[in-house]
């Protein structure tokens, strides 16, 4: 263990108030705290009780005053469109007080709700900026994302604008916006008083009048009147964002973000947990749609005074699989933070690595995996070929932060593959069984953190108070509960193995998915796989493993399908009962790369099933479902 790691980690055990305390001064405050942590607000406590502050003017504002106007804050990253555009703090500022003033016109104030439904682009950072501005509380939803799931979450935030744009653009397909948000407002019962329009060039948006303002004549508007909008003082208490996660009834979850203990958490992670200084360039290869972008494309580099990248493509066909390479290059990354589902698909189109040739990676110094659960194989491919350590760490929407990670700023730990490393500062792990005993270390159970959360994570849902305690902390009192299974080693490693609904039961054995997916990703043929519970007579569940093979692969695909079969019988044994393996083009995922087995076992065991919202290509089920079919699986 890193002494830094350890004493850093031990100083806050012993006193988490004063710990806090501390890393709260790089801060600005408008008005300080009257208590650290007050036990009895909320659901389980508040972080910062009676101070007051700004999101906006720590992102924005006290960088300009401290120096920073002329560096770079954001670069726009579009192989989509073939352009790129950089903002300087005072450029991003002049933006975000301009769109500001056109949000007060709409009568938005402090409390009020926002809804921004973007694609990838710099106007959904200001966008967020500009409600932090006036205190309003934002919740970005997924450009492109159904109408139907839009209404809900109209419904539940109740916004009084909506900011959108003309259209989305993927590669090789355009989405126009209109349609979709028409269709939810329609559906919603809420009705919002005014939206907010980006026109891009590739596509037009029908202005409705009285309701409908063009984003950009409106902006240049009020630039030209030189409008003034100052920072709203609020409460470190108060919420910053709502960010909905899928719930499992089909009503979204309302994730809540308050101001001050999320701006404490993102500011002391920024350095001591990726290791990255003020005027660097750090990437969050993710979508402003999910708590990633939240916290690492917009508030976590502003506030800690780096340069952001938002990058509007994809890892791989915008043009080639070369374009991280291209990026970290040109913009001189130091950091990057992506999913391991995008890496797998470089892998899977580059496996040799020649693109990595091509480009001058010398300020690159390390790149973070999170999202998805980053198997050893990919891992050991993306050092051997960037020759930079490759640290997973992992954290949920819930927490706003890294839970457990190797951290880089306190001096890099010795790598275990298939953890994400350590507990952070501020989370108290424990493995649990279903009754809620202690399990002995190296004992896969239930993932738990011990009351309070620190800083920055959810204080409760949106308007869901008995709603956040059922979901997180009846089950496991005294504890909050990740959903996640795993176990922690003797060196205090922690490993998460699955979602707690991958663990499956055969013939009496509680096996992980994810250590069986750990065992399928060492073929060498295999470049992403996934691994479901289905329905047995016998057995109760036996796994089915799927997998996607490496391009260029021209092997006898049953041959290869006979080895994974060998291969997880050898590494786990028979006790896994692991037989059946399907090789298909694609496995189906989340936009933000997280692999939708729920979907994938109910098609398996021809259960009713509905088209998740956040899927990235619908058609990939139909060839699921085909592929299936075709082994006598399903319906």
């Amino acid at each position: 263990m890193s002494p830094r790691y350890q004493e850093v980690y031990s100083a806050w055990k012993a006193d988490p108030e004063d710990f806090w305390a501390k890393a709260a001064e790089a801060i600005s405050w408008t008005r300080k705290w009257d208590k650290v942590f007050e036990p009895n607000a909320g659901t389980y406590g508040h972080w910062f009780v009676g101070a007051e502050c700004n999101v906006c003017y720590n992102a924005l504002d006290r960088q300009v005053a401290g120096g920073r106007a002329n560096q770079v804050a954001l670069i726009y990253d579009s192989p989509i469109t073939g352009s790129i555009k950089r903002f300087s703090y005072a450029e991003l500022l002049a933006e975000v007080v301009a769109l500001a003033a056109v949000l007060q016109d709409q009568g938005v104030s402090k409390g009020d709700r926002v809804i921004i439904y973007m694609p990838m682009v710099a106007e959904a950072a200001v966008a967020m900026l500009a409600c932090a501005r006036l205190g309003a509380v934002h919740s970005v939803v997924f450009g492109g994302f159904a109408a139907r799931e839009l209404a809900t979450r109209i419904d539940d935030a109740k916004p009084k604008a909506i900011i959108t744009a003309s259209c989305g653009i993927e590669p090789g397909r355009l989405i126009p916006y209109q349609p979709l948000l028409e269709g939810a407002i329609e559906q919603s019962t809420h009705k919002p008083s005014s939206c907010i329009v980006l026109q891009r060039p590739q596509h037009a948006y029908e202005l409705r009048q009285g309701r409908d303002i063009d984003y950009r004549s409106a902006v240049e508007a009020a630039k030209a009147a030189g409008r003034k909008v100052d920072c709203v003082t609020v409460k470190a208490t108060d919420p910053l964002y709502v960010l909905y996660t899928s719930g499992t009834t089909g009503q979204p979850k309302g994730v809540v973000r308050d101001c001050g203990g999320h701006m404490v958490a993102l500011e002391w992670s920024m350095e001591n947990e990726f290791g990255v200084k003020p005027g660097e360039v750090f990437w969050g290869a993710s979508d402003v749609g999910w708590v990633v972008g939240h916290s690492y494309i917009v508030y976590g580099p502003l506030i800690h005074g780096a340069t952001s990248i938002l990058f509007e493509g994809k890892p791989v066909g915008t043009p080639d699989a070369g374009t991280f390479w291209r990026v970290i290059s040109e913009h001189g990354v130091v950091a990057l933070f992506t999913a391991p589902t995008a890496f797998r698909a470089i892998k899977k189109e580059d496996p040799q690595g020649e693109f990595v040739k091509k480009y001058d990676l010398s300020k690159f110094r390390m790149l973070f995996l999170a999202g998805e659960r980053a198997d050893p194989p990919t891992i050991q491919w993306a050092e051997n070929k960037l020759k930079r350590p490759v640290i997973d760490h992992w954290w949920q929407t819930e927490t706003g932060s890294p839970v457990s990670q190797n951290p880089a700023g306190l001096g890099l730990l010795p790598v275990k593959y298939g953890s994400p490393g350590v507990a952070m500062p501020g989370y108290d792990i424990h493995v649990l069984d279903d009754a809620g005993h202690e399990l002995p270390r190296g004992t896969l159970g239930n993932v738990v953190i011990k009351l309070p959360l620190p800083p920055g994570c959810l204080p409760t849902l949106w308007n869901a108070d008995d709603r956040f305690r059922e979901a997180y902390l009846e089950e496991f009192p005294g504890y909050y509960k990740t959903a996640d299974a795993g176990y922690v080693d003797e060196d205090g490693y922690l490993f998460i193995m699955a979602r707690t609904d991958d663990i499956i039961n055969v013939a009496g054995h509680r096996l992980s998915t994810g250590g069986m997916e750990e065992v399928v990703a060492m073929h060498p043929d295999v470049a992403e796989c996934a691994v479901i519970g289905i329905a047995d007579a016998m057995k109760g569940q036996t796994p089915l493993g799927f997998v996607v093979l490496n391009a260029g692969v021209s092997r006898d695909v049953s041959i290869i399908e006979r080895e994974v079969v060998a291969l997880v019988r050898d590494k786990i044994g028979p006790v896994a009962a692991f037989k059946m393996v399907v090789t298909i083009k694609r496995l189906p995922k989340t936009r933000s790369g997280k692999i939708l087995r729920g979907t994938m076992q109910k098609i398996a065991d021809n259960e009713p099933w509905k088209m998740p919202a956040t899927i990235d290509d619908p058609a990939i089920l139909d060839e699921i479902t085909a592929s299936l079919k075709e082994r006598g699986i399903g319906g």
